[in-house]
């Protein structure tokens, strides 16, 4: 193998490497990256060149990492933290610190966790403002692309570099106006009443809804809305259904009755997600532990 010619190793070309190992595909990669496939393509060459290995060779369709690709990949990673961390300036302080933090988080998460962490910021750190915009269900590129800090959903897109840290567990229960209607007793009764869907403004359905579709279960959608907080009115005074996480009978649907699903479908985890380049950002490390203490508050109250 040649010496490594270190002038071929700058900080694109390495994050290059990073995109496509963790993409699997030059295109993908590309995409990532906001460039042309050529100049991930030359880019590559480049690092070949340098390090003396193939790096990406095809099979199939597709291409594959060498082994030397596979080890290398850590040490990269690590190098490109390391390179980052330079430029984070003096150590991170809560009380003198300006600036905006942006989650995304549809408003069942937003309810739950955020007014906590507002209450935080501002004792603690009064010059750092929140913005919150709804997520959907979350893309990587969210996170990738810099549109928010952060991501709270029970989603995680499936990309090697979006961190995660469970926060709590949550159910689909079935919410009714008790002063209108007895609880479903079963399936057949669930399927039979009419119900409040939800339909996020993304365009996405709810996973219990598409896990219905895969089964084959059809109920009667009277009202869809694109949120959670527009259950409430819709449900009150009405024999309608409503299904939706069990942590909402704590604050938006406190004033209803709920029952568990007539059907199987698993617990979900709420997750904090956030992108790789973050990980050791102090600013955001403060911000994370922040989110996750209003979590587990919320889970001692639970318990």
């Amino acid at each position: 193998m040649n010496p490594i010619d270190t002038f071929n190793l700058d900080f694109r070309a390495l994050s290059t490497f990073l995109a496509v190992l963790d993409e699997g595909s030059v295109s993908r990669a590309a995409v990532r990256l906001g460039v042309t496939q050529s100049a991930v393509s030359h880019t590559l060459e480049r690092l070949r060149q340098a390090l003396g290995d193939p790096l990406f060779v095809k099979s199939g369709r597709g291409i594959v990492p060498t082994r030397y690709a596979l080890q290398a990949g850590p040490h990269i990673r690590q190098i490109l933290d390391d390179l980052q961390s330079l430029s984070s300036g003096p150590p991170f302080s809560p009380a003198t610190a300006e600036f905006t933090f942006t989650i995304a988080a549809n408003d069942y998460q937003r309810d739950l966790l955020l007014p906590g962490l507002v209450r935080t910021l501002r004792q603690e750190a009064p010059g750092i403002s929140l913005q919150v915009i709804p997520s959907g269900i979350p893309r990587a590129d969210l996170l990738r692309k810099d549109v928010c800090d952060l991501v709270i959903s029970p989603h995680a897109p499936e990309a090697t570099d979006i961190m995660q840290r469970g926060l709590m567990a949550d159910r689909m229960v079935v919410f009714y106006d008790p002063e209108y209607r007895k609880p479903p007793a079963d399936l057949p009764e669930y399927l039979k009443a009419d119900h409040i869907a939800l339909l996020f403004a993304t365009g996405e359905k709810p996973t219990v809804e598409t896990a219905m579709d895969t089964r084959g279960l059809v109920r009667r959608n009277v009202v869809t809305v694109s949120n959670f907080s527009g259950l409430p009115e819709f449900l009150r005074g009405t024999d309608m259904l409503a299904t939706a996480p069990e942590g909402m009978s704590k604050h938006l649907l406190r004033d209803f009755a709920w029952v568990p699903l007539p059907f199987d479908f698993k617990p979900f985890t709420l997750l904090m997600l956030w992108h790789r380049r973050n990980q050791n950002d102090p600013a955001h490390k403060w911000l994370r532990n922040q989110v996750n203490a209003v979590a587990a508050a919320l889970n001692g109250l639970k318990s």
